[in-house]
């Protein structure tokens, strides 16, 4: 009897990327702590690899001024072994965060001088999403089998104006890769970005109602794989908040004028396009600043 076809195991085997917000600015003024919030995201990574030998974890750490990648768990040689009283996940992700957090500290405060004690700067979103797309890239082109990817941006601070265009780029780039972004918000105010990645990517995009069943949330919204979700209800997007950032002032605005050109959104009238340089005439016309502008243009 001929043996049976061996299984294309990337139905139900997740390749999850998971950007961590470290936003040492935003976790010192909310009220749930970090620690705690580490402990929920720490148990959610160890039940992600328990439900199957090949499911595959990727940490990057998204500080204010950088990112880096904490762990790997297709890296880690000693995968479900122990150091001392401590598994090799927790150990290696909990040293290279220290690392980072060090790191990253000392990056932010030249910035914040600068600043002169103004609103606390954002987390690098957009650097932590492209890190995430390279590896996945990188994931697509080891071979024909692979795991199914997909992107979990645990978040809490406020959204970048001045990051838009970048965020939109890795957005977009999801789409075109059928990667979708799941977003779990943990702030005290919606994000819009992370609103819009989860919904043109056909993730999920959710905010904990509390903060203290965190785990319960993560392994029963994020920790299904995207052949289990065709069977679940999960969590649908209602009202996506989909204003853009001027590329000005890097303000959220509900009106804006459009280059015909180049669809660069400004929140006044210039002569010129600061971005492909298009010199505007008296066609140029006020429209609203939504993903409408496309059709506008």
């Amino acid at each position: 009897m001929p043996s049976a076809p061996s299984k294309l195991y990337s139905d139900d085997v997740s390749l999850l990327v998971v950007t961590l917000d470290t936003n040492p600015f935003f976790w010192s003024t909310f009220s749930f702590p970090f620690s705690e919030f580490l402990s929920h995201v720490l148990a959610f990574l160890n039940s992600i690899l328990l439900l199957s030998q090949l499911n595959q974890v990727v940490v990057i750490a998204t500080g204010c001024n950088s990112c880096t990648y904490l762990y790997d768990s297709s890296s880690d040689k000693n995968h479900g072994s122990t150091t001392g009283s401590m598994p090799s996940l927790y150990s290696d992700l909990l040293h290279n965060l220290e690392v980072f957090l060090a790191g990253d500290q000392q990056l932010a405060k030249p910035r914040v001088n600068a600043a002169g004690g103004g609103a606390p700067p954002p987390s690098l979103l957009s650097g932590s999403l492209s890190m995430a797309l390279c590896y996945i890239q990188r994931a697509f082109r080891s071979g024909p089998i692979h795991p199914q990817p997909r992107i979990l941006c645990l978040q809490g601070s406020a959204d970048g104006p001045e990051q838009y265009v970048a965020i939109m780029n890795s957005i977009f780039s999801a789409q075109h890769s059928t990667v979708p972004i799941d977003s779990c918000y943990i702030g005290s105010n919606n994000s819009a970005f992370l609103q819009q990645a989860s919904y043109i990517t056909g993730g999920i995009y959710y905010r904990p109602p509390h903060l203290d069943g965190l785990f319960q949330y993560f392994s029963t919204v994020f920790a299904t794989d995207l052949h289990s979700r065709a069977f679940l209800r999960l969590p649908k997007s209602v009202g996506v908040d989909f204003r853009a950032s001027c590329f000005c002032h890097k303000q959220t605005i509900d009106m804006g004028y459009v280059c015909s050109v180049c669809l660069s959104i400004f929140c006044e009238h210039h002569d010129k396009c600061s971005t492909c340089g298009s010199v505007f005439g008296q066609a140029q016309s006020n429209v609203p600043s939504s993903t409408d502008r496309k059709r506008k243009a």
